[in-house]
């Protein structure tokens, strides 16, 4: 097993040092699903939802949410993002989420497209929970990244 990067030698939490690492482009994208009833899945779909246009407002929330990635999860370093999309794909009984991260730096992008999808879950769940308050959200997970020491990686 490799020794834990964000530990000192006396197991103290520590944000490492990327300073000395080149900057190079990085890129990840995470996924999601959330499960919802027909008619919520209808609603959304037509626009009718009670709070609006759901997917506009789950896209913008994504896209800020990775840009706070840092503020929200201990020893990230806070990153210039060049680039946030959000995806949503209609699926059977439910909508798929998929957010990309990019950014030409010191370290990996993963963590702000992990953001990025949840926040955009958890947004999609607010906007409906008036049409459905026993939707599943889920399959949250790293899909791939590009770029850095590791180079690329892609989920089977």
């Amino acid at each position: 097993m490799t020794k834990p990067t964000h530990l000192d030698e006396t197991g103290t939490a520590h944000m490492v040092d990327v300073g000395a690492k080149p900057a190079t482009q990085r890129r990840a994208v995470a996924g999601g699903r959330i499960s919802m009833s027909p008619g919520a899945l209808e609603a959304i779909r037509s626009s009718n939802a009670p709070k609006g246009d759901v997917l506009s407002t789950a896209r913008i929330a994504g896209i800020m949410a990775a840009k706070r990635t840092a503020d929200l999860i201990p020893l990230c370093h806070p990153l210039a993002l060049t680039k946030v999309g959000v995806d949503f794909a209609w699926e059977e009984g439910g909508i798929s989420v998929t957010a990309t991260a990019q950014t030409t730096g010191p370290t990996g992008v993963e963590m702000e497209a992990l953001t990025a999808a949840s926040v955009a879950l958890l947004t999609l769940y607010d906007m409906a929970k008036a049409l459905d308050r026993a939707m599943i959200l889920g399959d949250i997970r790293l899909l791939e990244k590009s770029g850095g020491r590791s180079g690329d990686w892609r989920a089977e």
